[in-house]
């Protein structure tokens, strides 16, 4: 199944970007129970599933890195979100690629 996604950025990207300070607006879309196994500070947490349901807690003007285990149900997600009207970045390889473990929780 191939996403038509039109932005991407990798986990050292983003975890670099949180590094400078910069004010990052992220959307963890992994189940419940992956969550709280662990995530990174000041994402928002919608399981895929509920994404649909909870539109009217994400704001249309601002760019969401949208992240999940490995990238493919971020993927999804910003597919769905990007044909609502909303500015999507898809964080490619997960959280398995994330590395700098001082941003988790």
């Amino acid at each position: 199944m191939t996403f038509r996604v039109p932005k991407e950025i990798t986990p050292q990207e983003v975890a670099e970007q949180l590094k400078q300070g910069k004010d990052l607006i992220m959307l963890d879309v992994r189940e419940t129970a992956e969550w709280a196994e662990g995530h990174v500070k000041g994402a928002k947490h919608i399981p895929l599933g509920q994404l649909m349901e909870q539109l009217h807690e994400l704001n249309l003007a601002q760019e969401i890195i949208i992240m999940c285990r490995s990238g493919n149900r971020s993927g999804l997600a910003c597919e769905l979100l990007h044909e609502k009207g909303y500015k999507v970045v898809n964080m490619t390889g997960g959280l398995n690629e994330w590395s700098d473990f001082d941003q988790l929780i």
